[in-house]
Order: C-alpha cells, then structure tokens, then sequence
C-alpha cells in the first residue's frame, strides 16, 4: 500500500520513466516466454513427430522384414525336404531300396526336423488325408474340412497363415507353413511355425543396419529390445540384458514393456558419458515377436536452439531499455513543464479569476489543451453570470414547489376516503390517514411493501383487470369490490384510480382511492329486501283477493250464462265471452302474482324453482332444457335466493329470445362452502360481453353484488353463452359506528 501511494506521488516524468521501462520490461519478458512456449511446444511437437513416424517406420520395416525373413526360412526348410524326398525318391526308381523303404526313409528324415521350438514338417495328399506327422495319432486322419487344408489342396504351392489348436492346446494359435508339392507321390509338403515363435526364426542381421542408420539430433537413435531385458539391437549395448546388468536403470524398461506402446522420459548416461542426459523415447510393441522399437532423442540437443534464443532476446531487451530511458525521460519532461504551467493558472482560476487564459504556441495535445483550457474559462466566465440569476428563479420555483407539495399533501391527508400511492412495482409510497383509520395498517407497516394481502382471494380477477389498465396508463373507473382490514373484517369500497407521470412522462405510480361503501351497500340490501316484501306482498294480494274475487265474478257469469239460455238466447254469446275473459284475467292475474311472489320459491326453496324454470322452458319455448343440483346445494338466506332465482331467469331468457339457443344447460353446485350457478347455452353467442351494455346484463351484475356474488359472463360469436354466479360463504357485515358514517358523509 505505500509503495502504491509513493507511485502516485512521483512527479508524471517519474511515473512515465518507471512505467514506460517497466511496461517495456514486462512486454519483452512476456513476448519472449510466450515465444519460447511457442517455439519449445513446435520443437518438441516435431522432435515428437519425427520419432512418432521414426517408430512406425522401423516397427513396420522390422515386421516386414521378419515377415520376409521367415517366409523365406520356411520356404528354404520346404525346399530342401523337398529336394531330400526327391533324393530318397530316385533311390528307389533306381532299384537301390523298395518304395515302401523310400518312403519310410524320407519321412524319418522329416519329422527329425524341428521348426523353431514347436514346429515341425508335415505332409498332407490331395485327398486332404494326413500322410506324414510328429503325431502318429493324426497319420491317416482326413482333415479335409479344414479350411487352410482346402487352401493346400487348391495350391500346393506357397505362404499361408491359419490358425490350428494341437491336442492339450487351450484355444487355438496363429500359425504359418510354406507348402510345396512332390507329385509322385502326392505330398504336399508343408513346413510350419507358430507366430509367437517367430522370434526364433529371425535373422537379426536382415535389419540391424537399416534401424542404426536412423539418426535423430547429434546422438539420438533408435534400438530394439525384448520383453526379457535383452538388446537386441543398439548402437552400442548390443547382446547385453539390462535387467541382469546393476549399472544401467531397470524402471524405463520397465515402463516399456508395461505400457507396450507411447512415450517416456527418464535420464539416462551412455557409456563414456560424463553424467546422465534427459532423453525422449516413443516406442511401440511387436506382440508376434516380444519385441520393443523404440527411437530416442536427449532434449538438451533439441533445446539448444531455444536457449540460442533466449540470450538473443535478453541481449536485445537491455539494449532497448538503454534506448527507452532517456527518450522517456525527455518525452516526461515535454510534458510536465506545460503542465505545471496550466496547474499554476488553474489555480488562480479556482480562486476566482475566471479572466486568466494559457498561451501554448504548439499545435500538439498539451497546444489543444491549452485551446481547450481557454475555452472553458470563458464559458465558466459566462455560466457564473448566468448561474447567479438562475440560483435566485430556483430559489423562487422551490419555494413555490413546496407551498404545493404541502397544499396537496394537506388536501389529501384531510379527505376523508382512504387514498394510497404505489410505485410501477405495486409498493406503497404513501398512504393518508383516512386509509389507517378505515383499514388499520399504519404507514410503518405498509411503506416499501406490496399491498395483496388486504385483497380477498375471490376478487383477484377484477384487480387484475384493473392493475392492467394502471399499467396500461388508463384511469380506472369506479368499480365496487371488497377489501380486507387488518382485524381481517371484509368491507365493501368502490375503488377507482388514475396514474401519475415523472418529469420525463414515464409512468411514475398511481393513485387510488377507496371509498368505504359497506353502509350504502347495506342499505340497498336493505333497500332490495323491502321491495322484495313489497313484490311478495303484492303478488300476495292479486293471489288471495284478486284472483278469488275474479274467480267468484266469473261463478256468476256462469249462471248468468245459464238463465240467458232459457229465456234470451240471443244475448248468450256475449255472456260466455264475458266469462271467458274473466276466466282469462284471473290466469294473467295468477301468473303476474307468481312473477312478483314465486311462492315455490319461498316454500319449496331454490332447487325446485330453478327445476321448474327449467321446464317451463320446455314447455313455453320448445328449447331443451335441463336442470341439475348437487345434493345440499342451496342458499342461506331467502334473499339470496330470490336473486339467483333471477339472474337465471334473465339469462334464460336471454338465450331464447337473443340467443336462439336450442339446448340450455342450468347447475347449482357447492364447491367449498360456495354455491356456484351456471346457465349455458348453445345460442349464436356476443362477440364484446362487456361492451354490450344491455341493461339485463346490466340486472344481472347488480343483483349479483346485492348478493355479494361475482358474476362472470363467457362469450363467443358462434359458441354459446356461459354465465355463472359464484356466492362466496356468509360474512358478517362490517359495523359501521357514528364517527365513521359522519366520515363517509362528509
């Protein structure tokens, strides 16, 4: 840390010198290790090649030439049992022994024969018959089924490769004869070996000097050796068994013959050597024959150039740095003098003098920043006349801000309604005290935070709809729903909002304000309830005074009808239509007191109304209608059910009369201490629900939040109509003390 601090308190030619070395330093020290990398990683990428390919061609030079070298002893061997055979043979056409004798003779002569270890000679007719071999057991035996017995037959002549289990043997193993024919006596004579005893066969001397003559570097070279530990070739440790010998390492070997084929690097001293070199090695095995080809290189021949190159680089660094000193030196200075210039009437500048000004006769950077420093006095000049008066109109327009700030802040802490601001993420900025005092949150507990817990869980969907249009930038109309306190009391509002913009017209927050309408909508239940007495009573009266009074006028047209036909016929027509229209007024009169009073309704409850809704459909339009009801289902109150008796009514109607539906579907469930009533139909269906405006969707809305119920209205144009009613479970009705209404009133 203070070596760090004194640095930046150098002066700037000091810190130019220092960096300038020290970055040259660094450049040069890292562009010569990273070309070192390069260069050790290409040189030992192509050391590594060239021994890689080096290898590979030894191993497939010494297969080949093992593979020749065998094929032409075995070849030898075939000829010259072949020439033996043919020797006994003529004896025998001479007269000198029988063919019996001749033959014996010269099958004794081949089976003395040993090929390698286990080889041996064989002969085979073109039957593919056993003639001559080691075993006498497989004399006379046909193996004809053979397939390289097939081969002989077909050839007589040549190579061949196969393989062949003898008895005792657990699997079978490679094997290769050469085969040539007597035809006297039809013999094909075959001499064999097995691979893994070829090493036997070989003639080191075929290849010795082809591997010697590779050469890598100075001294690198290449050698083979067996999985015994003997040398089989090397330039010089020819014929001597590492493992058996104390002063050469045992572990390369080892690793060698361990991993039969890849690339080690171990030390290693040649005789006559001073000391052990580091040394390269990638080797590859001959599994037919036992043996290792290896090629090597020592790595200080091949990092001789790079160390070549690394005191090349070093020397070049020095003299650079030589040459970068006092050009940084002189190039610091160049720079600091005008500088300390500058600073000095800096100075005078921060005191005040905004009049001073720089001369720099150059054109260079330090000439455009002495141009650049005179243009900015003379624009701070002019901003601080102009800055003096705009502080005095910020000081006007602040003060008026806040004399506004407090005249709304003033209007809407004394409004009575419950009024709070959120930001564009839905947290609350500020809340009156009306919102304290009607739902009990304090503006600790609810500043920073969201507000979704006073949000009752069935009325999330309108909030949605209304948090969309505060997003959207709309206002939100007046829309009455229901809210939670923090005692968890549910009050009914009716909400509405606009949103506010920043400086910028973004959209900033809204604005919403809660209107505590749970005394209103008491009175209108209230109000709903005394004209549904009132309807009852009415439909009570046509019931039981009209209707018998109707009934009794229309006994005594009867016998009035009665008396006409005995003494004046001519008027009895005009009687019995009197009586007929009485009898007609008193059904209007009936069914206009069932509309207004549905005494099924009060007596039998809202399963059989809406059962028997269903088939007066039936039977007044035609359409089909059905009706289901789950087991319990029905409503707490009479009120209740005179509601939904009505909105189904309407929804009915709506379907046969707008609708044209055929097939109209009426339900009554208890879902979760929820009655649930859904009308659906089949009809032609509204393409805009909402935007319609008719007043029965208009009833059907308001009778639903008489009834606190949600109403939901689902429609396409050619799929029908769905209208459900959901009625949450009874909640008590908030109390509404004096204060309060005084509140509201106000």
């Amino acid at each position: 840390m203070n070596l760090l601090q004194t640095y930046r308190n150098l002066p700037i030619r000091h810190k130019l010198l220092y960096t300038y070395s020290s970055a040259f330093a660094l450049i040069v020290v890292l562009s010569g290790l990273v070309a070192f990398s390069i260069l050790r990683k290409t040189v030992e990428a192509n050391i590594e090649s060239e021994l890689k390919n080096s290898t590979s061609a030894i191993l497939n030079m010494v297969r080949t030439s093992v593979s020749a070298s065998i094929k032409n002893h075995l070849r030898a061997v075939a000829e010259k049992n072949r020439e033996v055979v043919t020797y006994f043979y003529d004896r025998y056409r001479q007269g000198l022994m029988t063919e019996t004798e001749a033959k014996a003779m010269a099958e004794a002569v081949l089976l003395t024969q040993k090929i390698g270890t286990t080889g041996y000679i064989a002969c085979v007719d073109s039957a593919g018959t056993m003639v001559i071999h080691p075993q006498p057991a497989w004399v006379g035996v046909d193996i004809s089924d053979q397939a390289f017995v097939k081969e002989m037959i077909a050839h007589k002549e040549g190579y061949l490769e196969y393989e062949w289990q003898n008895p005792g043997d657990v699997r079978p193993r490679p094997k290769a004869l050469y085969m040539t024919y007597f035809e006297p006596w039809d013999w094909i004579i075959d001499v064999s070996s097995y691979r893994d005893e070829f090493h036997t066969l070989v003639n080191v001397n075929d290849f010795r000097e082809s591997v010697l003559g590779m050469r890598f570097g100075r001294t690198g070279y290449s050698f083979v050796t067996d999985s015994r530990g003997n040398i089989v070739i090397h330039p010089q440790l020819q014929g001597i068994n590492i493992f058996r010998d104390e002063s050469f390492p045992h572990e390369p070997l080892r690793r060698m013959l361990t991993q039969k084929n890849g690339k080690i690097i171990y030390d290693w001293q040649n005789p006559g050597e001073q000391r052990p070199r580091r040394k390269l090695v990638i080797f590859n095995a001959i599994p037919e024959y036992d043996w290792i080809v290896a090629s090597s290189s020592y790595m200080d021949e091949f990092y001789r150039p790079l160390n070549t190159l690394n005191r090349v680089i070093l020397f070049s660094a020095l003299a650079s740095l030589l040459l970068v000193l006092p050009m940084s030196f002189l190039i610091g200075l160049s720079i600091t003098n005008p500088l300390r210039d500058l600073v000095d009437r800096l100075e005078r500048g921060a005191e005040g003098d905004f009049s001073v000004r720089v001369h720099q006769p150059s054109r260079d950077e330090i000439g455009q920043l002495a141009d650049y420093f005179n243009h900015f006095m003379e624009r701070l000049e002019i901003y601080s006349r102009n800055l003096e008066s705009e502080i005095a109109e910020r000081r006007q327009a602040e003060e008026a801000l806040r004399i506004s700030e407090g005249r709304y802040r003033s209007v809407m802490e004394a409004a009575p309604d419950p009024i709070i601001v959120y930001d564009m993420k839905g947290r609350v900025t500020y809340m009156n005290a009306a919102f304290a005092r009607v739902f009990g949150w304090t503006p600790e507990e609810c500043l920073g935070r969201k507000m979704d817990h006073f949000v009752p869980s069935d009325t999330w969907e309108e909030t949605r709809r209304g948090l969309a249009l505060i997003a959207a930038g709309k206002m939100l109309s007046t829309v009455e729903t229901r809210r939670l306190t923090k005692s968890g009391k549910v009050i009914h509002v009716s909400v509405r909002g606009a949103v506010y913009r920043d400086l910028d017209g973004q959209l900033a927050g809204s604005v919403i304000i809660h209107r505590d309408v749970s005394e209103l909508k008491r009175m209108e239940k209230q109000l709903m309830e005394i004209g549904d007495r009132e309807r009852q009573k009415i439909g009570q009266d046509l019931h039981d005074d009209l209707c018998p009074h109707l009934i009794g006028i229309e006994g005594l047209a009867k016998v009035l009808c009665t008396r006409l036909a005995r003494c004046c016929i001519e008027v009895l027509p005009l009687a019995e239509q009197i009586t007929d229209l009485i009898r007609e007024a008193t059904t209007k009169s009936r069914g206009l007191a069932r509309g207004l009073c549905p005494v099924y309704l009060v007596d039998r409850g809202l399963v059989f109304a809406l059962r028997e809704l269903a088939m007066k459909t039936e039977s007044f339009f035609g359409a089909h209608c059905r009706f289901s009801a789950d087991p319990g289902a029905g409503t707490p109150d009479n009120t209740a059910a005179t509601q939904l008796f009505y909105i189904a009514q309407e929804a009915v109607n709506n379907a046969i009369r707008h609708g044209k539906a055929r097939n109209i579907s009426i339900q009554l469930q208890q879902k979760n201490d929820q009655v649930v009533l859904t009308v659906d139909d089949d009809g032609c269906g509204m393409e805009e629900v909402r935007e319609s405006g008719g007043m029965g969707l208009q009833i059907m809305d308001f009778r639903a939040k008489m009834i606190s119920g949600n109403l939901t209205i689902r429609s396409q144009k050619g799929e029908g109509t769905l209208v459900q009613v959901v009625l949450p479970p009874p909640i008590d009705e908030p109390l509404v003390d004096s204060a309060h209404r005084k509140d509201v009133s106000r």
